[in-house]
């Protein structure tokens, strides 16, 4: 019994420090983009973030205990509005679990797409599983990656991670995405479930405005689109 306290508490022990309050989530939220697609043969497709209906960003989900491994981190979904401006971030919590022997832990960056309506519609749940209602499949990495990836024709969710430098495409079928309403009440002022947040035309937070600012830029990279880019590349080669 002692050995499994001890070999927990090394567990524990071993997680990175993490920001404590949602502005300071916001920020990592925002670096994780930005060193994301610093790195265009690394990074996420463009064309995929200029078509997707939400983002959703992780920063820091922690991952590892002994003999149970649960995976838990707090993040953040911010959704298209009318005109396609990135609106006001709602806070979320992803929560999922491998069984296997695993002692210590590690931290992994998540971002999340969702592609479309029926995606959208369940982000506005209260809580609902990757894979469950909303299909979701690894997403391709680089700006070289063809539009017409069977990942990007067939899934409602795009989901990436990185974990020690590395970023790459990952399955998170199984994960379940929760509203964090006590993280809501700290940004707007009272608590509130990821569907009023993105729903009830409230202004961005100071705080979110780097997040929301960085999925616009590389929405329009230089004030045009992947597909506009696309279409001159086209004429210029005729």
């Amino acid at each position: 019994m002692r050995f499994l306290v001890l070999c927990a508490a090394l567990a524990a022990s071993s997680f990175p420090v993490f920001a404590e309050t949602a502005q300071e989530r916001l920020k990592e939220a925002a670096a994780v983009l930005r060193e994301v697609m610093a790195t265009p043969e690394q990074s996420i497709p463009d064309y995929l973030i200029e078509r997707a209906s939400c983002a959703v960003v992780v920063p820091g989900m922690k991952s590892g205990a002994f003999i149970v491994g649960a995976k838990y981190g707090r993040g953040f979904v911010t959704c298209r509005e009318r005109g396609g401006a990135w609106g006001p971030p709602a806070a979320i919590r992803i929560e999922g679990g491998t069984f296997g022997l695993q002692i210590g832990g590690q931290a992994t960056d998540v971002v999340m797409l969702v592609m479309n309506e029926n995606g959208m519609k369940k982000l506005m749940e209260s809580s609902f599983t990757l894979g469950g209602g909303a299909s979701v499949a690894a997403g391709p990495v680089g700006q070289a990656a063809t539009a017409q990836t069977d990942a990007y024709m067939g899934a409602e969710i795009l989901s990436w991670s990185r974990s020690r430098g590395l970023f790459a495409g990952v399955n998170l079928q199984g994960a379940t995405l929760r509203s964090d309403e006590d993280e809501n009440k700290e940004l707007y002022g009272r608590k509130m479930d990821t569907k009023e947040v993105l729903t009830s035309n409230l202004a961005v937070p100071p705080a979110a405005k780097e997040l929301t600012g960085l999925l616009a830029k590389y929405s329009r990279v230089g004030g045009t689109s992947s597909a506009e880019r696309q279409e001159r590349e086209r004429t210029k080669k005729k």
